[in-house]
């Protein structure tokens, strides 16, 4: 079964520098990574969203090449990705003005997250 989820860029904050036309590229290129990668989904606290992905390689590189690129456009994101004990985990922190688009990135994880 295959999710329909709409290309929603109305969360995308005013101070994201990225060209509007590439907004849902970028958007597109999380929710290959989430369907790819993505295992659990958690939000330890209320600016704080925790992604448990599949541990390899290509989806570390995959998930620090992107979490690289859009902190350059949206530099509020802080991200962290763990490699530890076989396991892969990228953490997503904003301040509170910016919990808004951390609850839309965790829609998309678990909308598009494999099981």
């Amino acid at each position: 079964m295959t999710q329909d989820i709409a290309l929603d860029l109305g969360w995308a904050p005013s101070v994201c520098t990225l060209p509007t036309a590439e907004r849902p590229l970028r958007v597109a290129e999380f929710d290959t990574l989430f369907a790819d990668a993505v295992r659990a989904v958690a939000r330890p606290d209320r600016a704080r969203l925790r992604l448990e992905l599949v541990f390899s390689p290509d989806h570390a590189a995959r998930a620090a090449e992107l979490a690289a690129r859009e902190n350059g456009c949206c530099s509020f994101f802080t991200f962290t990705l763990t490699v530890a004990d076989g396991s892969l985990t990228l953490e997503v922190t904003v301040p509170p003005e910016h919990v808004d688009v951390l609850d839309a990135l965790q829609a998309r994880a678990g909308a598009v997250a494999s099981p």
